[in-house]
Formats: structure tokens, sequence, C-alpha cells
């Protein structure tokens, strides 16, 4: 990816959006775009819609950023993120209700539906509470998307990547959709019955190339 003024634009129109579909609250969201080694990330406590392109934050690999811009408090785990999903172009983290919810029971999200295999195995596993912004949150994060897409961040809201801004959206909205059916079972059941390893490894396979496709 590269800084351009489209791209900036983009990230601050995913964010509105976020906050339109109900993704989101607030400020409390953030996104990145992958750029060189780098990233472009949302800055810290300005208001979506008044947010412009100049105000997008570049973060250097190395976590420089100029003088007089604050990058968001999560920038940390954006940079581990790309660290260790070097095929993932954006990063969006939110505090969906749901999955926040989902996230302070501490339960990963298991295979209640065919779509968990979107992120990449057999459930969307929690990573254990940090402080926002903090190192500790970033290993954390780091151990949790070795193996997958999307995480929950315990206490705290969901993390999505994704080839492009799109499709990690698209993702974002697929853990929150599976995080209220789950919810929606625990009100019924606490053991809701389960899709096999067997079941969701079939999907696995069948599930590589599936998702949001872009048009050129």
């Amino acid at each position: 990816m590269h800084d351009t003024v489209e791209n900036r634009q983009a990230i601050i129109d995913a964010c509105i959006e976020m906050n339109a579909t109900g993704l989101n609250q607030g400020t409390a969201g953030n996104i990145s775009l992958r750029c060189g080694d780098g990233m472009l990330v949302t800055p810290s406590g300005i208001a979506y819609d008044q947010m412009k392109p100049e105000d997008i934050v570049y973060v250097s690999a190395n976590g420089e950023y100029g003088q007089n811009q604050v990058p968001s408090s999560e920038w940390r785990f954006h940079l581990a993120s790309y660290q260790t999903r070097p095929e993932a172009n954006a990063v969006v983290h939110n505090h969906a209700i749901n999955a926040t919810c989902i996230s302070i029971l501490n339960r990963p999200i298991p295979a209640i539906h065919y779509m968990v295999a979107v992120a990449g195995g057999y459930d969307i596993p929690v990573v254990d509470y940090a402080t926002y912004g903090t190192q500790e949150l970033s290993d954390l994060v780091t151990g949790g998307l070795k193996d997958r897409a999307a995480i929950l961040l315990r206490h705290h809201g969901m993390i999505a990547t994704g080839e492009s801004l799109a499709k990690a959206m698209w993702l974002a909205n697929e853990v929150e959709a599976l995080s209220k059916m789950y919810l929606n079972l625990l009100q019924v059941t606490d053991t809701p019955p389960l899709l096999s390893h067997e079941q969701i490894d079939t999907v696995l396979e069948k599930i590589k190339g599936y998702g949001l496709r872009e048009k050129p």
C-alpha cells in the first residue's frame, strides 16, 4: 500500500462506516493500512467525522511518527499485527457490542457455525486482558494472531485483519454476527452443539479464496 490521499481517506470512510453500522461507538475503534515497512493509522481522539486525510498518522516499522502527530493509542498492536501476519494489509479494531460481551465472558467463539472458519481455525480465540496501548497487550495480540485472522481481546473488543481494508471490515462484521449468534445460544444452553474438527477442516479447505470479492 502507498501513502496516498485516497488511502488516508479510505481509513476515515471505514471508521465512519464502523459507527454507522453499529460496529463501534465514538472514537473507541481504530483502523490502519500497511504502508511500505510501516503503516497509516487513525489519530488519537479525533472524531471520525472531523478527520481529514492529513490527520492520519504514518508510523514507521520502528514505531516512529511525526512530532506534531499522535497516533491511536493502540498503534503498537496494529504494527504487531502486520509483523505477525505478512499477508495482512489492513487491521480493524473496534468495540462491537456482541463481540465485546463474548470477550468479557472470556469465551472463544466455538464452531457454532461454519463461518467460524473465516478466521482461519476451529474457533475465534480470546487473548488475555492487558491495559490498552501497552506493549503487554501488543504481545498478547501477536500470540493470538499467529494462527487466526481475527481475535477477541478480553474485556476490550475485537481485531480483524485482511488483505485489503474492505476484507478486514467484512471479517469484522462476520465476527460480530457470530458473536451475536453465540450470545443468543447461551441464553438457551451453556453447551450449544458444535461442528466437529473434521467438519471445520472440510470448510477450511473449501473456504480458501472465499469471502468478499472486490471488483477491480
